[in-house]
């Protein structure tokens, strides 16, 4: 199978995605009625832009709903500070719904905000954050998944066409170690929460059901064939051939983007979310935001490359809010009107919304997206049971920075050990959780 072309420097197609469905969001869940009014909190991770593209919503959200100011509350670490703060009726009005939540968790901490059959009319990937048929949270974008890159840089090693298998990917940064100065791939170790975009990629295996039938259902996800294997296998090679920073510890996500916008580094696996950070990145830099580049998982499924397409955070409320008319009326302006996702490169929440331009590299390489298939009814909360009684932060960070730490030697153990006992800690999870 010949190797699909890097596109070129420069070169921009615009994205086609076309999804179900039409009209509009069914009638407001009791709770969430009535005129929007009062003061309400709206938390958010985006600390690069809450004091300046935030202040700008802030503006045209008040001037169509006069009766309600909004103030921002951004935190650094959003995962842990949301989780602390949920310790109590504390946690604003309007938040993004932590992924440490399960389904089956969800009317505890969040207002319901109409049926799955109602808002799917609208809103894409509402089933991803509802339970037992009700919605508790609307996507702020959507994302595909991929590695963002420099195409100076793989230009310059002489790489010409995208890998597209984990060996081709490997052997590619090889070529950036032997013939630039730049590192190959970066794991942002340090900051911890970009390992966690590994997990995002099941929809390489090009099965909307990969995730209802294969993870939480195998007793060996870790297996070479599976895609736990493939994924947190190339990772683990990447790192163990030196093909990484030389010291994980020190990494910076902030200094990252700079450093793959001028050349520094070659490549980064992330969501689709993080390429127009990078272009900007490399803008301010002095350099060009044509030199970044996004390209699909080195994978192939039938000769074709397959990319997940999933809900970045969902904008939630909070179930103890005294302003819950305020808080839902900021969420739908908020998915609707704000073009955050559009201007952040991503893929509208709106069914008919608008679609990107940042994503054509992926239209040239042909690349089709898959929408997984929600768990079946009463199975919502089972892979999160499985994950929470094997104590394997399989949407976390925690043990890929134990694989890097084994990768590189500064841990006991190989790969086939790691793997092993991640897959007999998960095969016990699944025999007690039944």
């Amino acid at each position: 199978m010949a190797r699909k072309h890097i596109a070129a420097v420069g070169a921009a197609t615009a994205l086609t995605l076309t999804a179900c469905g039409s009209g509009g969001s069914g009638d407001a869940s009791e709770g969430i009625d009535g005129t929007p009014s009062g003061e309400i909190t709206v938390i958010t991770q985006r600390t690069d832009i809450v004091d300046t593209v935030f202040q700008d919503y802030k503006a045209e959200f008040e001037a169509e709903y006069p009766d309600v100011t909004v103030n921002f509350e951004s935190m650094t670490d959003y995962e842990g500070e949301i989780a602390t703060r949920m310790n109590t009726e504390d946690y604003g009005d309007v938040l993004l719904m932590p992924n440490s939540v399960d389904p089956d968790e969800f009317a505890t901490y969040f207002e319901p905000l109409g049926s799955v059959e109602d808002l799917s009319q609208k809103y894409k990937l509402v089933e991803e954050k509802a339970y037992e048929g009700q919605v508790y949270g609307i996507s702020i974008t959507v994302n595909t998944q991929g590695l963002v890159y420099n195409k100076v840089v793989w230009a310059e090693a002489g790489i010409e066409d995208l890998p597209t298998t984990p060996e081709e990917f490997l052997e590619d940064l090889q070529a950036i170690k032997e013939t630039t100065d730049a590192v190959p791939y970066y794991t942002n170790y340090a900051d911890g929460w970009p390992l966690s975009q590994w997990d995002g990629n099941r929809g390489v295996m090009g099965d909307p059901d990969y995730a209802n039938t294969q993870v939480a259902y195998s007793d060996t996800p870790w297996a070479q064939d599976e895609w736990h294997g493939i994924s947190d296998g190339l990772l683990f090679d990447v790192v163990a051939n030196g093909l990484s920073e030389e010291d994980p510890t020190t990494t910076n996500w902030e200094e990252s983007k700079t450093l793959l916008g001028t050349g520094e580094i070659a490549t980064m696996l992330l969501g689709s979310w993080a390429i127009t950070q990078m272009q900007q990145a490399a803008e301010d830099a002095g350099a060009s935001a044509e030199d970044i580049g996004y390209m699909p998982f080195p994978y192939q499924v039938d000769g074709k490359f397959h990319a997940q397409i999933s809900g970045d955070y969902k904008n939630a409320i909070n179930v103890h809010s005294e302003h819950k008319a305020a808080a839902w009326a900021w969420i739908q302006w908020f998915a609707e009107k704000s073009d955050y996702a559009y201007d952040e490169g991503g893929i509208s929440p709106l069914v008919d919304g608008p679609t990107p331009t940042t994503l054509g590299d992926f239209d040239a390489a042909g690349v089709e997206y898959v929408q997984m298939n929600p768990a079946p009814a009463g199975k919502e909360a089972y892979e999160s049971s499985v994950v929470n009684e094997s104590e394997i932060d399989l949407y976390g960070n925690i043990y890929r920075q134990e694989l890097v730490d084994i990768a590189r030697g500064a841990a006991d153990g190989d790969k086939e050990s790691f793997f092993a006992e991640l897959d007999e800690r998960w095969a016990a999870a699944r025999e007690s959780v039944g």
